[in-house]
């Protein structure tokens, strides 16, 4: 992992997000490019207040070189090789052109000024590009790569693929755990047994545990959370699964649970 994407939005939230995105910037020797979509608000031309276009667009545009003059400064005191990218529209659609030459995509849990749920930028980019995303945590103080890491495998091509995008990561990991949670539909032929997992990772030079779950009778992001807490993990690596409609993307269950206030980050890959 070289290139790094950053989805910058001026929120309180946003400085968890940069430490991470600079720890694991630093860990790789790698590059950081900050990405920040400037949206801009329409108003009613009937506005009572008698505010025009022109007066949002310069309060917009001034706000926004305020926050990048903020963290600018800062990453200007940061020992990594970075770059900063503003463009006037939606993240949504714009990251995923941006995303295409990034090895890892760093975003919040929550999209800004939206309904309360599931990351609809982290569906957008997990199923319309190939790239990894990291979705961070609100109250993460950064990122350690050598935390535990717990493995959500089912078998499917998603989980597969998971596991070779986050292998970078996995390599400086402290523990590695494939989680199986029992399911009540049988095993398909398609589907892989985590022992296949284990041995691509140990391929790879990573030391890696099995560990098989009951769902007793809960949900599986629930089994898959209390893995995470009892293991300490630092990091969840898993299959995105959904299909994009239109501008909205609909998640499979699990993975639309994992992602509501997720307590501990995330990496998706579809």
């Amino acid at each position: 992992m070289k290139s790094f994407l950053l989805h910058a939005h001026d929120e309180p939230r946003f400085d968890a997000r940069l430490q991470t995105a600079l720890d694991l910037t630093r860990a790789f020797d790698g590059h950081l490019t900050v990405f920040h979509a400037i949206p801009m608000t329409m108003i009613i031309p009937t506005d009572p207040w008698g505010v025009t276009m022109a007066d949002v667009t310069h309060q917009v545009k001034e706000n926004a070189d305020k926050f990048r003059k903020r963290i600018c400064d800062r990453l200007e005191g940061e020992d990594v090789r970075w770059d900063w990218v503003s463009d006037v529209g939606v993240a949504r659609s714009q990251m995923v052109q941006y995303a295409a030459l990034s090895d890892l995509t760093i975003i919040g849990a929550d999209d800004p000024g939206e309904y309360e749920g599931a990351s609809q930028l982290a569906g957008s980019l997990a199923l319309q590009c190939r790239t990894p995303v990291l979705v961070s945590t609100e109250g993460a103080g950064g990122f350690d790569p050598a935390c535990p890491v717990i493995i959500c495998w089912n078998g499917s091509v998603e989980a597969s693929r998971a596991v070779r995008a986050a292998t970078p990561l996995l390599t400086r990991a402290s523990s590695v755990t494939l989680v199986q949670v029992g399911e009540k539909k049988p095993r398909t032929p398609d589907m892989l047994p985590a022992l296949s997992g284990a041995r691509y990772l140990d391929r790879h030079g990573i030391r890696s545990e099995i560990l098989e779950v009951d769902r007793d009778g809960g949900k599986v992001s629930t089994a898959l959370k209390n893995v995470a807490k009892s293991r300490e993990a630092g990091l969840i690596v898993m299959g995105a699964y959904g299909v994009p409609r239109l501008l909205q993307t609909v998640f499979g269950g699990v993975t639309r649970e994992m992602l509501v206030a997720p307590e501990v980050p995330v990496l998706l890959t579809h």
